[in-house]
């Protein structure tokens, strides 16, 4: 019975229905032509595994590839600069787009009006496939194409500072312990060579040939000369402990200067050299077709809900009407 009276009240309210969908459809029509065409442009890339450089000219075993694509993490640590402040605002700057998006930047909350208009226009994902898609709309289509292409490119020399900055970091370090540890090398050198004009050259040979020369000098039964050479001996051990600490000293002291040298060069590589962060495999390009608004799903969503709406509306009424009656 409810499914015959639905059926009948729809019958007898077809023509309203009809009317209101076609004026629904009508009004949507207007107003869709008065929205503003917006054109889509877009950069895919793909991210860079983020290695030292450096590593590449003075290690002996290489460890990681340059050519390689990156993994999730390097491409999400780009997606993360991408929509950085940083990007953000140099796109804003260069295309002045508080005036293109018809913003006044002295009124209060101006720039979270930016951002959300930015945002809306603006988008950096991840696809199913590891890379990055960059999407622009914009109203202009060659200025949709500069910007993101233009994303594309500053997104490296962000990245690419980024890392130089770290790495100026640890290569300033660097040259401040390699000079440190010159510094200490000259004074035990010179240390030493005071100890080589005392006499000291090679302390456990010295001690070795004077120990078997005061051998002799008592077998032979001459101890004026074995009272010179205890004599050599005394003043020589009196020695020792200075001359060993400094060999010691130096000996390590010299494999860290050869190493520290190294990191220094690879370090300077590192803080020196620009290498680009994502491979882009599409650059971006003029559309010729509009992105948004689809007109006639704006008109047939329109449409749809408004008779959706005037039939629930018209239901409940006469539902009502029904139950007054029936009491």
């Amino acid at each position: 019975m409810e499914s015959t009276h639905l059926l009948v009240f729809i019958y007898r309210n077809l023509k309203t229905l009809v009317a209101v969908g076609f004026l629904a459809a009508v009004a949507a029509s207007g107003v869709s032509l008065m929205l503003d065409e917006y054109y889509e442009s877009t950069v895919v890339m793909f991210a860079t595994s983020q290695h030292s450089l450096g590593e590449q000219f003075f290690e002996e075993t290489k460890k990681n590839d340059l050519l390689a694509y990156g993994e999730t993490e390097d491409a999400e640590r780009l997606l993360q600069i991408l929509n950085s402040h940083r990007i953000r605002n140099r796109i804003i700057e260069k295309y002045d787009l508080y005036t293109h998006y018809e913003i006044d930047p002295t009124e209060p909350g101006a720039k979270t009006d930016m951002a959300l208009t930015y945002n809306s226009n603006v988008s950096s994902n991840l696809t199913r496939f590891g890379s990055i898609r960059v999407q622009v709309l914009d109203t202009d289509p060659e200025l949709a194409r500069d910007m993101a292409n233009d994303m594309a490119f500053l997104v490296d020399s962000v990245a690419n500072k980024m890392r130089n900055e770290r790495a100026r970091e640890a290569y300033n370090l660097a040259v401040t312990t390699l000079s440190n540890t010159s510094r200490q090398i000259a004074e035990a050198e010179d240390s030493l060579a005071t100890l080589h004009a005392m006499g000291i050259y090679d302390f456990e040979a010295q001690v070795e040939g004077l120990t078997a020369q005061y051998g002799l000098a008592l077998a032979s039964g001459k101890p004026g000369a074995a009272r010179t050479i205890q004599a050599d001996l005394e003043r020589i051990g009196a020695l020792a402990n200075g001359y060993n600490n400094l060999s010691a000293f130096l000996e390590g002291a010299y494999e860290q200067q050869s190493l520290l040298k190294k990191r220094v060069e690879l370090m300077r590589v590192d803080a020196e050299t620009q290498l680009s962060s994502s491979f882009i495999v599409d650059y971006a390009s003029a559309a010729d077709k509009k992105a948004k608004p689809v007109r006639w799903l704006i008109v047939v969503m329109t449409s749809v809900v408004a008779v959706a709406a005037a039939f629930l509306a018209m239901l409940a009424w006469d539902t009502l009407q029904r139950a007054q009656t029936a009491s």
